[in-house]
């Protein structure tokens, strides 16, 4: 199983986090892929990359990745979810493809809850890495 990983990446702690959970799940055994490993951070390429702008190499690359994974991991930590997470997750909504989240983060946008655009669009969000196991071994 191939598992999509959407967070934000735009401080060392996020990048941080990021590599912690893709590594957990690595170790059970999951194929990953991780935007900021495998697709790169913008803002630390160079202009042109293959001969494509970097914001539309990253793009192309990151959309590639989506239509080969199985499983799009939405992490949601943090005081809003990220933009391009968020633009990301209804892509693969879209495909009819199963999404989840994972929030070990108290803050929500609405009355305790996320954004229910947001909610609609995973199938469940998960409050703990173990919870997280539960859900991805029902997707095997």
């Amino acid at each position: 199983m191939k598992i999509y990983i959407a967070a934000p990446l735009y401080s060392e702690m996020e990048r941080e986090y990021n590599l912690k959970i893709d590594t957990l799940l690595r170790e059970k055994g999951y194929d990953t892929y991780l935007p900021q490993r495998d697709g790169g951070v913008v803002s630390e390429m160079p202009d042109l990359i293959d001969g494509m702008p970097k914001d539309r190499y990253v793009f192309e690359k990151d959309k590639e990745a989506m239509d080969g994974s199985d499983v799009f991991l939405f992490l949601l930590d943090g005081r809003v979810p990220d933009e391009g997470a968020c633009v990301a997750l209804g892509y693969f909504y879209a495909s009819g493809r199963p999404s989840v989240g994972l929030k070990t983060d108290s803050r929500s946008l609405c009355e305790g809850e996320d954004n229910l655009m947001i909610r609609m669009a995973l199938e469940k969000i998960c409050s703990s890495i173990d919870e997280l196991y539960q859900y991805l071994k029902g997707k095997e």
